[in-house]
């Protein structure tokens, strides 16, 4: 085989693993509809009191949640673009395919789990694998700048949203675990523990942020997530103005952390 042959072969291989993001894609999309109860019965852990918003001191209110469709829209563009000429012939989307196609089917792995399996600390394994991927992804990301502003926003932007939710809900999710395991300290006890942990959440922002090509995506869905925390314990119970203020702080902290790291960052669309 020539050489020319070989790199036939190879971006022949190349090409035909872009539609793997597409497959997985299918199975989040099963997977939404599996927590929506369209299909099969959904039980939930708990009865679903581990994924509301009054599970535990640090669970964020309800409408933020919402930003799944955000993030949802901006992974169904990376298939979409990742998949075209420009995408398949990008290194960087090479670079990225298997942590973001795990990213993918982790994600409705983790509903099913929640819903199907019912297993609180299964979910815990599963969100954790899932924010190990998220940051292989950034760790390609950082490593190159994009080569376009569309390949920025689908990719980086996009995955940057992803990775900053998760950071959130990774710690909500513990929480979620350890309250259904029977970890069910007194307020006094409970409400010090939770300012804690959203403090805590600012520390992995500062760590985090200059890792990743878009601090300010991943700093802007973290800082989503902190103030609906703070929403929550103002509006829904358990309610805590100490948590809430607590939550306030760490949003403004991890916005302030993101305008400080990107401005420090070249730019790094070309």
């Amino acid at each position: 085989m020539t050489d020319v042959d070989r790199g036939s072969t190879s971006s022949g291989s190349s090409r035909a693993l872009t539609f793997l993001p597409a497959l997985a894609m299918v199975v989040t999309v099963f997977g939404i509809l599996v927590g929506n109860g369209v299909i099969l019965e959904s039980g939930g852990v708990g009865d679903g009191d581990s994924i509301a918003d009054t599970a535990t001191f640090i669970a964020p209110a309800g409408p933020a949640f919402s930003i799944w469709s955000l993030i949802y829209a901006f992974l169904v563009a990376y298939v979409v673009w990742q998949a075209l000429p420009a995408g398949a012939g990008s290194a960087r989307a090479r670079g990225i395919l298997w942590p973001a196609v795990a990213s993918l089917v982790l994600n409705a792995a983790w509903i099913l789990v929640v819903e199907q399996l019912e297993s609180a600390w299964g979910s815990v394994v599963v969100m954790l694998l899932l924010l190990g991927s998220l940051i292989a992804v950034h760790r390609v990301l950082k490593a190159t700048p994009p080569e376009s502003t569309v390949e920025r926003w689908v990719v980086d932007i996009g995955f940057g949203l992803y990775l900053g939710w998760v950071n959130v809900a990774t710690a909500a999710n513990i929480t979620f675990a350890l309250v259904l395991a029977g970890v069910d300290p007194p307020r006094d006890v409970a409400v010090p523990i939770a300012v804690v942990v959203v403090l805590l959440l600012v520390g992995v922002a500062a760590l985090k942020l200059p890792r990743v090509s878009e601090p300010l995506a991943v700093g802007a869905a973290m800082s989503w997530g902190l103030a609906w925390i703070c929403v929550g314990r103002l509006s829904t119970a358990p309610e805590s103005v100490v948590v809430a203020v607590a939550a306030a702080v760490a949003a403004l902290l991890t916005v302030g952390l993101a305008l400080r790291t990107a401005a420090r960052a070249p730019s790094m669309a070309r």
